[in-house]
């Protein structure tokens, strides 16, 4: 069985490898370009929409490892709206309630397709089911990750290392836990961003944009919600939040200090944990690499939580909590973005 994740993997490894170089000329030549500004770390315009490439090797590898069934196909559906909305924002900047209204949309695809949360995990007993709660906890669930991913999208290679390091977290825990849907989806994931990395890694060639990042936040959560619907047994929604506990922070302290600073919440800002690490004096390549090693100890304390009895689950998570929340004071991430140095 092991052989048909490694094919997933190696397929959309190789996909998204060769086809980004072609990507980056349909970006340069539809205008998809990032231009600099005061926010960005780039100093010239670079190509973005390389999420198209990630999103061929995706789903070319799905196709070539499962049987497309019922749930499978409007996972595919609901990615390539979200697709679509990341091409349209790449191209022409959309509003930010826009965006939101298509991410919204997208999410609400799966909700049609059955691909919902019913349940949440109780560490105290037994499963708390959600009933009626179903339908909008999904939808927030899966627009909140596919935001959060589109946020920590700031350095070179960034968003595609974290999304990489929590795709295979959440594979090994889906074998681990013996269901192969998940683990072959997020084998195809993991290959799709790291074929990507070889050119979005520093210095970049091309950026993923809005069609990357938000495409590779949806599918993490699109996945982990149908893990939820298949089996109580199998990977529970814990596990992407610990895998992806560094962009969610980063998501969760930008929201805290903006409304503690009375700035509007989704205006964005120079306060980022990478934004800080660069004022610290890190250059990009170590400011990433220690991001990198920040989501490997995340991703490696999310396994351990499916091998450990509840009281050291609980004290383990309180650990990371305690960890992030003195991090987070120390490096500055909650004060006004404003008093921060441009660079």
């Amino acid at each position: 069985m092991i052989q048909v994740y490694l094919v997933s993997f190696t397929i959309a490894l190789l996909v998204a490898y060769f086809l980004t170089p072609h990507v980056r000329k349909i970006a340069v030549q539809a205008g998809a370009m990032d231009a600099p500004d005061a926010r960005k770390v780039h100093t010239q315009p670079i190509p973005r929409m390389g999420g198209l490439a990630i999103y061929a090797g995706f789903v070319l590898a799905v196709f070539g490892s499962l049987y497309v069934t019922h749930e499978i196909a409007g996972l595919l559906l609901g990615g390539t709206l979200i697709l679509a909305v990341g091409i349209i924002d790449d191209l022409y900047q959309l509003p930010a309630k826009a965006k939101l209204f298509g991410q919204i949309l997208a999410a609400s695809v799966l909700v049609i397709f059955d691909i919902r949360i019913e349940w949440l995990t109780n560490p105290f007993g037994e499963m708390i089911y959600v009933d009626f709660f179903s339908i909008p906890l999904t939808i927030f669930w899966v627009v909140g990750l596919t935001n959060t991913l589109n946020l920590i999208d700031g350095l070179d290679g960034l968003a595609a290392g974290v999304s990489v390091i929590a795709s295979i977290t959440i594979c090994l825990v889906a074998i681990q836990q013996a269901f192969p849907l998940v683990a072959i989806m997020t084998a195809a994931l993991a290959g799709s961003a790291l074929g990507f990395m070889r050119y979005n890694f520093n210095p970049a060639t091309i950026f993923m944009g809005d069609t990357g990042s938000m495409f590779l936040g949806y599918m993490l959560a699109a996945i982990s919600v149908l893990g939820t619907v298949k089996s109580a047994a199998t990977i529970a929604l814990f596990v992407p939040i610990v895998a992806l506990g560094l962009p969610i922070m980063d998501t969760t302290f930008a929201i805290i200090r903006r409304y503690a600073n009375g700035r509007p919440i989704f205006k964005p800002d120079k306060g980022h944990l990478h934004h800080r690490l660069l004022a610290m004096g890190l250059t990009q390549k170590q400011a990433v690499l220690l991001m990198y090693v920040i989501s490997g100890c995340l991703g490696l304390s999310a396994i351990a939580l499916t091998e450990v009895n509840t009281s050291l689950a609980l004290l383990i998570i309180l650990a990371l909590l305690s960890g992030a929340v003195i991090g987070a004071k120390k490096i500055g991430v909650l004060n006004d973005a404003d008093s921060i140095k441009s660079h």
